[in-house]
């Protein structure tokens, strides 16, 4: 009996589905998943959130970023499953945050959830002409959301010098170094590095 013989039998597991409760941008959504679906795959073609851009496809260019918990990840690597009941930010969800605190404070009370409130780090996209193709830009936004979070926590990067700095003391080094994972095929560094130092410097985000 050769080794293809004493082999285990492969079991076939094609259209096997299990449940999954995503919860994005403050909504559940009840779905039945392939095991392997990426929660990338999860947010466009079974949710319809079609801001999160699929690049690589393999973590390398950060298209794909949102956050999990405030937390920036790359939505390709990650699978839905391991992810349900955790709150997940899009693209599409930090603008919807931006209105909430607008209204929380009185500024825009009579806008209504998807109007043309922005976020401020899309703002100040817009500003800077930080968008160039546009086609990075989600996940652009999304990392530096949470990588203004992280500074916001003291969580230093390879480029801190003074761990006491506050956020708006930022440098132009330190912001690319913390956003070094997301590539634009544009070129258009300067202008997101310029946008970014603006919202920090406001204390934004």
């Amino acid at each position: 009996m050769n080794a293809r013989e004493n082999a285990a039998p492969t079991v076939a597991v094609a259209g096997l589905s299990l449940p999954c409760a995503l919860n994005v941008n403050g909504q559940l959504h009840r779905l039945d998943l392939d095991p392997r679906t990426t929660l990338l795959d999860a947010l466009r073609e079974h949710i319809g959130l079609t801001g999160t851009k699929k690049g690589c496809d393999h973590g390398q260019c950060g298209a794909c970023t949102v956050l999990l918990e405030g937390r920036r990840i790359n939505s390709c690597l990650t699978l839905a499953l391991t992810v349900a009941g955790d709150a997940v930010t899009t693209i599409e969800g930090l603008a919807a945050q931006a209105h909430d605190q607008a209204v929380a404070v009185g500024h825009s009370a009579s806008a209504a959830p998807g109007s043309d409130t922005l976020h401020p780090l899309q703002q100040a996209f817009l500003a800077h002409d930080g968008f160039q193709c546009g086609y990075c830009t989600p996940g652009q936004i999304c990392s530096a959301a949470g990588m203004l979070a992280e500074v916001a926590q003291g969580m230093p990067s390879l480029a801190t010098e003074d761990l006491m700095a506050p956020q708006s003391a930022l440098s132009d080094a330190e912001i690319r170094e913390r956003m070094s994972g997301n590539l634009c095929r544009c070129s258009a560094y300067p202008n997101i590095v310029a946008a970014i130092r603006e919202v920090a410097q406001a204390g934004g985000a």
